[in-house]
């Protein structure tokens, strides 16, 4: 299938949507945090990314700006669970402004995230 690119802080949500895309018969990378995403997505360019919006060192609204700077074609779901808001937005809001293709907000069911990455994989 595809090739993505998990970026969370937290191990547990990580190995949760490593394990869920796997078992659907997708590749699975995971990075604990933009650096660290934007590192492995220079080496290995992954079909899609799903990146966590808070997170430590750099977060992943930064790290989105990046890879659409570097790679303007990257497919980004962006996921978080703050609900903090920049003036009137959703951090998931400016997600989508910033280039994120697709967002869900945590806690999210796992089908929702197979429906979210099959819908960027049309065939």
């Amino acid at each position: 299938m595809s090739s993505v690119l998990v970026v969370d802080d937290e191990e547990q949500v990580r190995q949760l949507i490593r394990e869920t895309l796997e078992r659907a018969g997708h590749q699975v990378w995971e990075a604990r945090d933009g650096k660290e995403a934007l590192l492995m997505f220079r080496q290995n360019h992954a079909d899609l990314v799903i990146m966590d919006i808070l997170m430590p060192d750099q977060d992943g609204l930064e790290s989105i700006v990046s890879l659409r700077r570097e790679f303007p074609k990257v497919k980004v779901i962006a996921i978080t669970g703050g609900t903090d808001k920049i003036g009137i937005l959703s951090f998931l809001d400016v997600a989508k402004m910033l280039g994120a293709t697709r967002t869900l907000q945590k806690p999210f069911e796992m089908r929702a995230l197979l429906d979210a990455v099959a819908a960027e994989f049309p065939t």
